[in-house]
């Protein structure tokens, strides 16, 4: 068995590490020069359309998905409703994460998809913007939001689903450039 990460703790000054941007060595944004956490400014960035998406998975019994597939689950519609979730996640994402910059949104899209040989439903959120700083985190909790709602409409049939797999698979725009997970 792996050892486990020591606890985490505040940083006494701004962490570095390598190889999250091409063996570059980057910091967490996040705090400042003295470790302490902050809103970074992108006062000074220009604005640009910005694009991510982000996707992830809840796996469910097979009779547990049939329901969801067929639209009869004894609360209604379970990826309609999901759906409006996500979307609503999206849109309150810097209400939800405390470093997070409110951004207008000109879209936000969410998308489906079963895999009945686990059997589970799969979700992808593409959030955008025209702004200054990027949509990772809208499209990540619209993800996250739209698959805690799948198992809060479903945890009477079925309290042993498991969400995993929730991450970013791209994001367009900004200084950084292009993102593909791979």
């Amino acid at each position: 068995m792996p050892k486990s990460p020591p606890p985490a703790r505040a940083p006494s000054s701004p962490t570095r590490r390598k190889g999250a941007n091409k063996g570059a060595s980057v910091h967490f944004t996040h705090f400042d020069e003295a470790g302490q956490a902050h809103m970074v400014d992108v006062g000074g960035k220009e604005v640009t359309h910005r694009v991510a998406r982000a996707v992830g998975r809840i796996a469910m019994q097979p009779e547990t998905l049939a329901l969801v597939r067929s639209g009869s689950a004894k609360k209604g519609d379970v990826l309609g409703v999901a759906r409006i979730a996500a979307i609503q996640a999206a849109k309150r994402a810097s209400d939800l994460i405390p470093l997070c910059h409110p951004l207008p949104l000109t879209r936000v899209a969410v998308a489906f998809a079963f895999d009945a040989g686990t059997p589970a439903v799969e979700i992808e959120v593409t959030a955008e913007t025209l702004g200054r700083t990027g949509v990772e985190m809208e499209a990540l909790a619209g993800a996250a939001v739209g698959l805690l709602t799948i198992y809060d409409m479903c945890k009477a049939a079925d309290r042993g689903m498991r969400i995993d797999a929730v991450r970013l698979a791209e994001k367009r725009g900004g200084r950084s450039g292009h993102y593909l997970a791979p």
